[in-house]
């Protein structure tokens, strides 16, 4: 299976524009991942294609703003912007995208602080041993009793976004390292959170045993959120997951479930699987069909259906988001994407291998790049996609066809350092109303505008919310 993306001297960066006449040229030119050609970009230096500007950027706040507290993810809603540090969130007000403003900072550790958010609540996911479900909790170590840890996820109000106050917790087991929030279906007045956890030591440990091939189940009252409880445990892999030893990781849980509540339908990255489900009972859901890739998957990471659900893009987090995977010796189908198209109906549906897609460009042995977290672009009768890759920067490519996806855009800076790795770039990357926010794991919020004749009409397409992991139809937006 090869990439399709053009290899060897075009795997060099474009040029940092430097004059305008070059400026002007390119601007009148239809972009090309060929079309300039330079060494990658010095420390801080910034790279793009023309198409892709910055607007805006606002640095981590204190006390995040040092290099041990790492940005995470997004979730949007209405005129604010929530984004997860590994010591707490960020709200911020992006009512004016090029002006942006800081609405509130809430201090409460607990890695990785993945965010959803609906209506006046918030969820705040936890994946690291804490002494207690509070936002002044401590650190505990690994073998402590399961009574004396607490890992799961922390439910805030966010009726006033610039005050948010904490409502409750509920305990889950392995944590929460990712979350899904599914509406409830027809007459059920709840939210559903779906918890993704897993066991990288591949031993029993506190609240976590093995096999843990299984979800939780969060059931949350819209009207008394403090109710909120574990409703159920799915195995999701009964005949047992990927056993490893293959070059993949072992399926000891999911990573990441993406949910089109719509249709149904949730794909799950579950560490050494791919994965359907059927979440047509959204306390129960049932699994439709697995894949696996054991030449080049090395850890199922995330999913993204496209608009109309007949194709999954799903991401291979290769060396777990800290390894510089964005190299030559690496090559373009390790660490990338794998587009798969959904072929057959109902319970005999199945995952169809189209291609994979990687940047078409390397990285310097000190800067971590991977495939990571993105978003479809709403392009009415096209599939394209923004997504994340750390220090590898911003791409937007369409995968129209499945069989060919091309770049159309990108955005990056330079290496942290030039001597060491230090852990960073665009953890998450979505477009929102217009514009693309990138959570920058040291760099803080980047506000991006996108102008391509491609993606232009995007930009008539609003929501009044976007949790990249609950996707919804953009045809009547």
């Amino acid at each position: 299976m090869t990439h399709s993306a053009p290899r060897g001297r075009q795997l060099k960066r474009l040029a940092v524009l430097s004059t305008v006449t070059l400026v002007m040229s390119l601007l009148a030119a239809p972009f090309s991942a060929s079309a300039a050609e330079s060494d990658t970009p010095g420390v801080d230096e910034i790279a793009s294609s023309p198409n892709l500007t910055q607007a805006a950027n606002i640095p981590k706040q204190a006390p995040f703003d040092n290099t041990s507290s790492l940005n995470s993810d997004w979730a949007f809603q209405g005129k604010y912007a929530y984004g997860g540090n590994y010591n707490g969130f960020t709200v911020y007000d992006i009512s004016k995208p090029r002006q942006p403003e800081v609405a509130a900072v809430v201090v409460c550790p607990g890695s990785q602080n993945d965010i959803t958010v609906q209506g006046d609540l918030l969820f705040l996911g936890t994946d690291s041993q804490r002494s207690d479900n509070s936002c002044n909790s401590t650190s505990v170590p690994a073998n402590a009793p399961a009574d004396a840890r607490w890992e799961g996820v922390k439910i805030f109000n966010i009726s006033d976004p610039t005050n948010p106050q904490y409502v409750a917790a509920v305990k889950t087991d392995c944590g929460s390292h990712t979350q899904t929030l599914i509406p409830g279906k027809s007459g059920d007045n709840a939210l559903y959170i779906y918890v993704s956890s897993y066991n990288l030591s591949r031993a029993s440990v506190a609240n976590c045993a093995l096999p843990h091939d299984k979800i939780s189940v969060i059931r949350v009252p819209r009207n008394n959120p403090a109710a909120a409880l574990v409703v159920s445990t799915p195995i999701l892999f009964p005949g047992g997951g990927n056993p490893s030893g293959n070059g993949t990781s072992e399926t000891t849980g999911c990573h990441d479930i993406t949910a089109y509540p719509e249709k149904d339908l949730a794909a799950g990255a579950c560490m050494g699987d791919g994965a359907l489900f059927d979440i047509s009972d959204r306390a129960n859901p049932k699994t439709i069909t697995t894949v696996r890739d054991t030449e080049n998957f090395a850890f199922w990471h995330s999913a993204t259906f496209n608009n109309d659900a007949t194709k999954v893009v799903f991401t291979d987090e290769l060396g777990g988001g800290g390894g510089a995977e964005c190299n030559e010796a690496v090559g373009p189908t390790r660490g990338a994407n794998a587009i798969y198209a959904i072929t057959g109906t109902g319970a005999k549906r199945k995952l169809s291998f189209r291609s994979y897609y990687k940047i078409p460009r390397e990285n310097t042995a000190n800067e971590n790049c991977v495939a990571h977290n993105g978003s479809l672009i709403p392009v009415p009768g096209r599939d394209i996609m923004v997504q994340a890759w750390y220090q590898g920067g911003i791409s937007v490519f369409d995968f129209t066809n499945a069989r060919n996806p091309k770049e159309i855009a990108y955005w990056e800076r330079g290496p942290l350092s030039a001597t060491q790795m230090i852990t960073g770039g665009s953890w998450s990357a979505y477009w929102y109303n217009g514009f693309i926010f990138s959570s920058d794991i040291q760099k803080g919020l980047d506000v991006l505008d996108l102008t391509d004749p491609k993606t232009d009409p995007a930009k008539n397409k609003h929501t009044n919310r976007l949790n990249a992991q609950t996707q919804s139809s953009y045809t009547s937006w």
